[in-house]
């Protein structure tokens, strides 16, 4: 219970934190917003990596590993955050949902995993999902549509790529080279786009650092006080938390479209779990 109350706390604070990324969206370039957002989070993940890990864990046995997904994971971050420009919350959240099955296709096409008949429906139903949301070749389409559904497969190699480290990290330094990679290549390129940020905004901030940050140490701790088949499922209530945020916040109401497609892919993305779980019992 413990695990299943941290994993819903920490998607919740995961989606506020991309509700103040969008807020902010409105005046700051997103890589501004990426690097800022990393920048202030590598401290705590430092902190983190330290007290579970020890200093041991500081040290990388394959760096190039975590610089390929630095790179990936600035890619990501940098396409969602773009994507809430000009989408609806629940929208962008709804379509970043098509990447556990991305994982699933890339591991059959590219790691030779086998992956039954069941699993590929899921793949292709939740695919028909995102055509449903986003309605190619209708008045509605917007090319912006594109933005979440290419971070999900870049998201997806991310975590894919996972299996290029090198198994004697832990997974606290998989974290800490990740959010530090992503604020070191970010701060390079951020000079060439850079805002002064407004005072007014500094609040706006702060609360993107804080929920980001709290939202990635719980579901991190979740999955250390849970099992993965319990808590897993439960990272689509961020769908729930989209909607009411979009609502509140910006009046945005999802069309009927965008709720079966949404019902579609996370059914899909849940089988997969099912499925994935059942075959490692």
């Amino acid at each position: 219970m413990a695990g299943v109350l941290m994993m819903l706390a920490g998607i919740a604070f995961m989606t506020i934190n991309d509700a103040f990324s969008k807020a902010l969206t409105e005046r700051y370039p997103p890589l501004q917003i990426v690097f800022l957002r990393n920048l202030v989070a590598f401290p705590v993940a430092l902190a983190i990596t330290l007290k579970m890990g020890g200093p041991g864990a500081l040290r990388s046995h394959r760096p190039y590993a975590h610089l390929v997904r630095g790179i990936l994971w600035i890619g990501a971050a940098l396409l969602f955050v773009t994507s809430m420009k000009y989408l609806g919350l629940a929208e962008a959240t709804t379509l970043i949902f098509i990447g556990p099955l991305i994982i699933t296709a890339i591991s059959a096409i590219f790691f030779g995993e086998r992956v039954g008949w069941k699993r590929w429906f899921a793949v292709v139903s939740g695919f028909v999902g995102v055509i449903i949301v986003i309605r190619p070749g209708s008045a509605t389409f917007q090319l912006a549509s594109l933005l979440p559904i290419a971070m999900a497969f870049v998201y997806a190699t991310l975590m894919v790529g996972a299996r290029w480290v090198d198994p004697r990290d832990s997974v606290w330094t998989l974290m800490l080279y990740l959010t530090g990679v992503g604020a070191i290549l970010s701060g390079l390129a951020v000079p060439l786009v850079w805002v002064q940020v407004h005072a007014h905004d500094f609040w706006l901030f702060i609360g993107l650092a804080a929920a980001g940050t709290a939202g990635m140490t719980m579901v991190t701790q979740a999955f250390r006080l849970a099992s993965a088949v319990v808590i897993a499922p439960l990272e689509y209530s961020a769908l729930l938390w989209a909607v009411g945020l979009g609502w509140l916040i910006w009046n945005d109401v999802p069309d009927i479209f965008t709720l079966a497609g949404a019902i579609v892919i996370v059914f899909s993305g849940m089988f997969i779990l099912f499925r994935e779980n059942t075959s490692k019992a």
